[in-house]
């Protein structure tokens, strides 16, 4: 299969019709902004002895529609949202802040994002789901989430991350159409023996990247627990995850998946992937261990543990009713 070369800015497939639907109306063109400034000079100076505030927050709420707005500064996180749609907004902090992130579905149901701009210091859309055995005593998964014609940057972190706080499970999560540019990553997901959980049925399609570190990064090792009283045999799957018609520009590494030990990664799936590697200090543009999946049209080759025959694309996730996803 032939590489499409895309345009800038110009999406490979038509946009998709809008998948959400709220009765609530938000904005009119507002601004909100956090004054983060002084926040951040505290978390830097370590006088803070408490969490930062985010921006807009939302609990036990549903049929919320944030639109027409921009947030500037937030301290923490801009947006963390529960059944919500956030439509033409724009989220910016300095891109040196400490750990500002952009938008967080966390232990939700029913989150859109659609045609909005996001810059930020460390993720610009996060998914979560609880952490460790708070999480899973908890049991609120994040799930259907659908993210659609959004610019996204994250200057130390990625662009769109899944975990490391996802012990309640994140399934169904459609994203396409995106552009990424100058972030450290383009997609992030990571755990850890003894989250627990599972992260899968994950499609992420028709996607521009320009000036990105890593395009794609899987860590299974992340080794991070709120304290000690964590049960290591609380293994996470991670499963079904499908990325598909990505092309980019200005690429140091590729990819990086790494699995656990005992415990794979499986049915990661790459289809119709074009990376323009710049950085030739890495020996090689793919890093891979612990994973298994499929690949196919993917440039530079990707690892051999996600080279199989065709026959077994089946394992991929795809979304029958959506041609634009369906994995070929």
């Amino acid at each position: 299969m032939a590489h499409r070369q895309l345009q800038p800015h110009q999406p490979p497939h038509p946009l998709p019709r809008e998948r959400c639907h709220h009765r609530r109306h938000g904005g009119n063109n507002g601004l909100i902004d956090g004054q983060g400034l002084v926040w951040w000079d505290w978390l830097r100076s370590h006088e803070l002895n408490h969490s930062r505030p985010h921006l807009v927050e939302f609990l036990y709420s549903e049929e919320i529609v944030i639109s027409n707005l921009t947030f500037l500064n937030s301290p923490a996180w801009s947006i963390h949202p529960v059944n919500v749609k956030v439509h033409n907004v724009t989220i910016k902090t300095l891109l040196d802040a400490p750990l500002t992130d952009g938008i967080v579905p966390d232990s939700c149901l029913n989150v859109c994002i659609e045609d909005s701009t996001i810059s930020v210091s460390h993720e610009a859309i996060s998914v979560k789901s609880g952490l460790d055995k708070y999480g899973i005593s908890i049991g609120r998964p994040t799930s259907d989430i659908h993210i659609s014609r959004v610019d996204l940057q994250a200057s130390s972190g990625a662009a769109l991350a899944f975990g490391s706080e996802m012990s309640g499970g994140i399934s169904g999560i459609h994203a396409d159409h995106l552009r990424i540019h100058g972030s450290d990553k383009g997609f992030s997901l990571k755990t850890t023996p003894g989250r627990g959980g599972y992260i899968k049925e994950v499609i992420i399609s028709d996607v521009e990247m320009d000036g990105i570190r890593v395009a794609i990064e899987f860590i299974g090792n992340l080794s991070s627990h709120p304290d000690d009283d964590f049960d290591p045999s609380e293994l996470p799957v991670i499963d079904q995850i499908t990325l598909k018609n990505m092309v980019g520009t200005n690429i140091s590494v590729a990819g990086i998946l790494l699995g656990i030990d005992s415990d794979p990664f499986t049915a990661i799936c790459l289809s119709n992937l074009s990376f323009s590697i710049t950085d030739s200090l890495h020996s090689s543009p793919w890093s891979c261990s612990n994973v298994s999946g499929y690949s196919e049209s993917v440039l530079p080759e990707p690892c051999s543990e996600l080279y199989a025959p065709s026959s077994n694309s089946s394992i991929c996730f795809s979304l029958p009713s959506y041609s634009a996803l369906d994995v070929a």
